[in-house]
C-alpha cells in the first residue's frame, strides 16, 4: 500500500507538472482573450482590439452599412447609360456575354432594357444620380460613387456570404466580426456589432440568414446582435414580472462565479465569452429600452427620416442606427430587403426608392449636422446589380459590374470612381473589387488588412483572404 501511494503520488506530480508546463507554453502561443478568462476581471470592460498600437492613422470610428439586400439595379440607381437607351429591344451584343456567368436568362434571348427612370445631375459635383432619389442627390456632395464594383457569386445567399466574409464558404467571420475583433468596442453597455432589418413592398423579400453577421472561427462574442422591430428589441431583454434589477445582479453574479471555477479546470476561452455575455445581457436591459425609444427624439428629427416609433421601418432603422453609432458601438449592418426586381424593375424601383430614399439622406445629413459623419463612414449598397438584359419586364442577377457609394469616415465626397462598359455590363475603369472594399474600410480604421488575421487550422486568415488593395484615390 505503501509503494502504491508512492507511485500515485509520482503519477499525480508528474501529471500536474505536466499540464502547468503545458499552459504555461500554450499562453505564449494564445490570444490574450483566450487567457483572459484567468482574471477576475473578465466581464468588467469591454474587449479592447488586437490592433494595439494602431497600423496607420484611423479616420474612422465606426461604419453604418446599408445592405440593399436583394441587388438594386444600378441602372435605375447610380449608373447612367444613354446607350443602352439606344438599344433598347435589340439583342445584347454576343462579344459581351459570350462565355459569362448570368443566373436565370442563361439559354434565353438576351435583349437589352433602357433605364426605366431617368438620370439628373445633382450638387456642385454634378453627379448623375437616378431622379428617383431627389433626396440623396441633396447629399450628393457628400458621396464618393463608386461604378466599378463587381462580386464573384451570382445568387442571393453565397452573394452575402461573400461581400460579408470575404468568402463563398459559409462559416468565416463576417467583416463586422473583424473589425470589432481588430478594434474592440467604445461602448460597454450595447453590443459593438448591431444588426437591424427591415422588409420593402416593391419586390421579392428574399431571405436573410443570422449566419451573414456570424463571428466564424473567432470567438462568439464578437457576431452580430440582431434587434427586432417588434416586441422586445432583443429576446428576454425584459425581466419577468416579479423580477427586480437587484435579484438579476445577484443571480448573473452566481452563474458567473461558477463559470470562472469551471475555468480554471478546463480553461475553455468560451467561458470567457459567456461571463462577457451575462455580463452585457445584464446591461443591456437598461441600455436597449432607453436606445428604441424614439419617441424621445425631436418631431423635426422624426420628420426628417420620415420615422414612426415602433413600426421597423428602414426609415426607424437608419434613426436607430444614428443613435446607436452615438452610443458608440462600432458596426451597425442594416438590411433592407426589396429589391429582387425580376419582373416589373420600373414600378418596382418606385416603391422601393420611396423606401429608402429620404432616410437614407437624413442619416448622412444628421451625423453631419451631428459633427459625427467625419468618423462615421456610411456605405450604401447591394450584394450584386442588375443585369442590362431584359428579363420580361424586370432585371436579373448580375456581379460583372455594379455601383454603389460611400460617404464620410475618410472618403472624398463628390466625386465618382469607375465605370461599366456603355451598356453597363461590365467594370472596365478601375475596378473596385469586394477585396478592396473591405482593404480600403480596414485602412480608414487605421488597420492594415495584411496584419489584421486569425490563426485556424493552421492557417492564418484574414478579411482579405489573399487578395485586396487599399483604393487611395477615394480617401479624403
Amino acid at each position: 500500500m505503501n509503494a502504491f501511494n508512492a507511485a500515485l503520488q509520482r503519477r499525480s506530480f508528474l501529471n500536474r507538472s505536466t499540464v502547468g508546463i503545458g499552459s504555461l507554453a500554450l499562453s505564449q502561443y494564445l490570444k490574450p482573450w483566450q487567457t483572459a478568462a484567468q482574471t477576475t476581471e473578465i466581464g468588467a470592460r469591454p474587449w479592447p482590439g488586437v490592433i494595439d498600437p494602431m497600423h496607420l492613422q484611423q479616420k474612422a470610428k465606426r461604419v453604418i452599412y446599408l445592405c440593399m439586400a436583394g441587388g438594386p439595379s444600378h441602372l435605375e440607381t447610380l449608373d447612367y447609360k444613354p446607350k443602352l437607351a439606344e438599344m433598347d429591344g435589340k439583342p445584347m451584343p454576343e462579344s459581351i456575354t459570350k462565355g459569362q456567368p448570368i443566373a436565370q436568362l442563361q439559354g434565353q434571348k438576351l435583349n437589352c432594357l433602357a433605364p426605366q427612370h431617368p438620370f439628373e445631375t445633382y450638387g456642385q459635383s454634378k453627379q448623375q444620380i437616378c431622379s428617383l432619389f431627389p433626396k440623396i442627390g441633396g447629399v450628393a456632395d457628400d458621396l464618393c460613387i463608386i461604378r466599378s464594383f463587381h462580386t464573384e457569386q451570382i445568387n442571393h445567399d453565397p452573394a452575402h456570404t461573400f461581400i460579408n466574409t470575404g468568402s463563398s464558404v459559409s462559416g468565416r467571420p463576417s467583416m463586422g466580426s473583424w473589425l470589432l475583433y481588430g478594434l474592440g468596442s467604445e461602448t460597454e453597455n450595447l453590443p459593438g456589432f448591431v444588426v437591424l432589418t427591415s422588409v420593402g413592398k416593391g419586390g421579392q423579400a428574399q431571405p436573410i440568414s443570422s449566419r451573414q453577421w456570424h463571428s466564424g472561427f473567432l470567438p462568439s462574442n464578437f457576431q452580430g446582435v440582431q434587434f427586432n422591430a417588434n416586441g422586445d428589441p432583443v429576446h428576454y431583454v425584459s425581466s419577468p414580472p416579479g423580477v427586480h434589477n437587484n435579484e438579476q445582479r445577484r443571480l448573473v453574479d452566481a452563474i458567473n462565479a461558477l463559470n470562472r471555477e469551471k475555468d480554471i479546470l478546463v480553461s475553455d476561452p468560451e467561458i470567457a465569452t459567456r461571463i462577457s455575455q451575462y455580463e452585457m445581457a445584464f446591461r443591456m436591459q437598461t441600455s436597449v429600452p432607453e436606445l428604441m425609444e424614439l419617441k424621445d427624439e425631436p418631431k423635426h428629427i422624426l420628420d426628417m427620416y420620415g420615422a414612426e416609433a415602433g413600426d421597423g421601418s428602414f426609415a426607424s432603422n437608419c434613426l436607430l442606427a444614428r443613435r446607436l453609432a452615438e452610443r458608440g458601438v462600432r458596426f451597425i449592418h442594416l438590411y433592407h430587403r426589396g429589391w429582387d426586381h425580376h419582373g416589373n424593375v420600373k414600378g418596382n424601383m418606385v416603391t422601393t426608392a420611396n423606401e429608402v430614399d429620404q432616410p437614407t439622406a437624413a442619416l448622412i445629413t444628421d451625423l453631419k449636422q451631428r459633427g459625427m459623419l467625419d468618423d462615421t463612414l456610411v456605405i450604401w449598397g447591394g450584394e450584386f446589380g442588375r443585369t442590362p438584359m431584359a428579363q420580361g419586364s424586370g432585371r436579373d442577377h448580375h456581379i460583372r459590374g455594379f455601383s454603389l457609394f460611400m460617404a464620410g469616415g475618410g472618403i472624398q465626397g463628390g466625386m465618382s470612381y469607375g465605370n461599366t462598359d456603355d451598356l453597363g455590363y461590365k467594370a472596365v475603369d478601375r475596378p473596385f473589387h469586394v477585396h478592396d472594399l473591405h482593404a480600403t474600410m480596414l485602412h480608414l480604421f487605421g488597420i492594415d488588412h495584411l496584419r489584421l488575421t486569425y490563426r485556424f487550422q493552421g492557417r492564418d486568415y484574414r478579411l482579405t483572404d489573399i487578395a485586396g488593395n487599399v483604393v487611395q484615390d477615394i480617401l479624403a
